[in-house]
């Protein structure tokens, strides 16, 4: 018998006896060609056939898991029958409203002049805009209590450009930067291919605990910190006034800048003024057109620092969006600029603030007896999977049976490189559970597939593991 095939026995024993069980991590292929003294391309090959005989899971850079129970027979198509698609993407999470193409097309329709298009096509747009452009954006960005100073908005390609763009003009290669526990995990991207280390804040129900951030910076110091305080991704979590009162109490004391990412703020109607209203010298702020309109065509922006003191210049960001080629499209910003002086953006607002709503509904009805942190306002909920489940294992359970889902390790900063931020969480350790629990997107699809999706996740989570169930909260 070849020696992949042998190994490969050995490990089938382990499951099917029970030594092995669902959501078990296997060892790394390096460690397990060690152990048996074979070369690492027989090890490969040993995974290859547990995975061949559907006994294990792999995940690209988290390893290789002891699979859950198979799915029941004609499961998948059971889901494509019920929701008319599959498989249904809960990872990505792009809202779009109904007639939002239709809506969206009448300010394109002025824009496809030839004239018109060759002006906004000829050359790329400033990093400060036009001051229509400006004005327009600073009545987008408006909100109970704050309003821009339009001499201070400037604009990125989108959202994920702005924030690498405040990055860059705030921690120099080898700084450190303060961020949630839990957070974007573009952030993390971002920051890593900057150079920028992660110092993980501790979380409470409000999200970033202002004494764990300036803990940090006594022990770091670090060079800024990214805060979500409206609607924090993934966990849905809002900051109180107070709460924003406290942590820029923190920015002035410790002469910290933050980055404030605004971008999913206006899905809440009556969401407290931004962190910027508070210490409007000490933070930068972030969002994008993306949610409110569309991914493919968006506008990111800044919003620099005012007041005297102010911490970084309209300037060092306008240049540091020119040096990482971040500045937005000449055509984008027309189409944003018009979509903000027609109505477009307020109406394809009010239209998502709806839709949110009803699908926080179908939450509520299909994961409501589980334990789920999530706002009537969010298109993403945090659920703490019941024991024995595990990320890994129920993420790739639901693939089997044609959801994707984002594991909830993807959220975690693991710190690299960087101090630590005091106690890491709240009482139940919101980041280390982060292994317990996944983050379910509910914006892209449609609602009747949404529905039929919770609902298959719900079976699956009733049924545990190993399919022996129930599993409840």
């Amino acid at each position: 018998m070849e020696e992949y095939r042998r190994i490969a026995d050995l490990f089938a024993r382990r499951i099917a006896d029970g030594r092995l069980r669902p959501g078990d991590r296997l060892p790394p292929q390096r460690v397990l060609a060690r152990r048996h003294r074979i070369a690492n391309s027989t090890a490969i090959r040993v995974y290859g056939e547990l995975a061949r005989r559907g006994l294990v899971v792999g995940e690209v850079g988290r390893g290789t898991f002891v699979r859950a129970a198979p799915p029941p027979p004609g499961a998948a198509l059971a889901l494509a029958e019920a929701t008319g698609d599959a498989p249904v993407d809960l990872q990505l999470n792009y809202p779009v409203a109904e007639g939002q193409s239709e809506l969206m097309a009448r300010a394109l329709t002025a824009l496809a002049r030839a004239d018109v298009l060759g002006e906004q096509t000829s050359r790329p747009a400033a990093a400060t805009g036009t001051a229509e452009a400006r004005a327009a954006a600073a009545r987008v960005l408006a909100r109970p209590g704050w309003a821009p100073d339009p001499e201070r908005v400037l604009f990125a390609g989108n959202g994920r450009q702005a924030i690498a763009a405040a990055l860059s003009a705030l921690v120099p290669p080898g700084g450190a930067l303060g961020i949630e526990a839990l957070t974007y995990p573009l952030v993390m991207t971002v920051a890593e291919r900057l150079g920028v280390r992660l110092v993980p804040i501790g979380l409470d129900g409000e999200g970033m605990r202002p004494d764990a951030l300036a803990a940090a910076h006594r022990a770091g110091p670090l060079s800024a910190v990214y805060v979500q305080p409206t609607l924090h991704n993934p966990l849905s979590l809002t900051a109180s006034p107070g709460r924003r009162a406290e942590l820029a109490d923190v920015l002035r004391e410790s002469g910290l800048t933050a980055i404030e990412d605004t971008t999913w703020a206006f899905l809440v109607p009556d969401a407290p003024a931004p962190l910027a209203a508070h210490a409007p010298e000490r933070v930068v702020l972030v969002d994008s057109l993306s949610k409110r309109l569309a991914p493919g065509l968006t506008v990111g922006h800044l919003v620099a620092p005012e007041g005297p003191g102010s911490s970084v210049s309209v300037e060092e960001l306008a240049r540091a969006l020119r040096s990482g080629a971040w500045t937005a499209g000449g055509l984008a910003l027309a189409a944003a600029t018009r979509w903000a002086a027609d109505g477009t953006v307020d109406a394809l607002v009010a239209a998502k603030r709806g839709d949110a709503a009803a699908r926080h509904a179908l939450v509520r009805r299909h994961l409501g007896a589980y334990r789920i942190r999530t706002s009537p306002h969010a298109y993403y909920c945090w659920w703490e999977l019941p024991p024995p489940w595990r990320a890994e294992t129920f993420t790739a359970a639901a693939a089997e049976r044609g959801i994707a889902l984002t594991p909830g390790p993807s959220f975690a900063v693991d710190g690299r490189g960087g101090g630590g931020g005091g106690r890491p969480t709240s009482r139940r350790g919101l980041a280390r559970g982060a292994a317990d629990a996944v983050r379910v997107g509910l914006a892209s699809p449609p609602l009747p597939i949404l529905a039929g999706a919770l609902a298959r996740l719900a079976e699956l989570v009733e049924r545990g593991p190993d399919g022996s169930g129930p599993r409840r909260a």
